[in-house]
């Protein structure tokens, strides 16, 4: 199996991850909450960014195998810390469809995709995350 990325501690709770095949750069800062400065992405906001990043783009496949365009697709995520042991306890995520024209049984096909994405599957399953599908009228 090939390695994905090489990850270095820079020091000041702050971590440099190459992705290895493309050579694109992450840097991650401890968030100001657990005695970091904030300034980057913390390793837990890029969990919560990775699901919703995972599930566009599972959906993304989905409407291409079918030939649909999703046209703008944003979204938003919140993180919930818990304590004892410090950990995500919830992730709400928003998505917001700018398309009006997209029928029921898409709707269904682009949820059913979203929420089987692999970052979904691979989240404890005591991590609550809710999705809502926000299409537009």
């Amino acid at each position: 199996m090939a390695v994905t990325a090489e990850i270095q501690y820079l020091g000041n709770l702050r971590t440099k991850s190459v992705h290895l095949r493309s050579g694109n750069e992450i840097i991650t800062d401890a968030p100001v909450d657990n005695n970091g400065k904030g300034e980057a992405f913390s390793p837990t906001d890029l969990v919560a960014s990775a699901l919703v990043s995972c599930m566009f783009t599972i959906m993304g496949i989905a409407a291409e195998k079918r030939g649909w365009d999703l046209g703008e697709l944003s979204g938003i995520v919140r993180k919930i810390m818990g304590e004892n042991p410090r950990r995500i306890i919830r992730l709400e995520v928003e998505m917001y469809f700018r398309r009006s024209d997209i029928d029921e049984k898409q709707k269904m096909v682009l949820e059913h995709a979203a929420k089987s994405c692999p970052v979904a599957m691979s989240l404890h399953p005591e991590l609550e995350v809710t999705v809502n599908f926000l299409y537009e009228k």
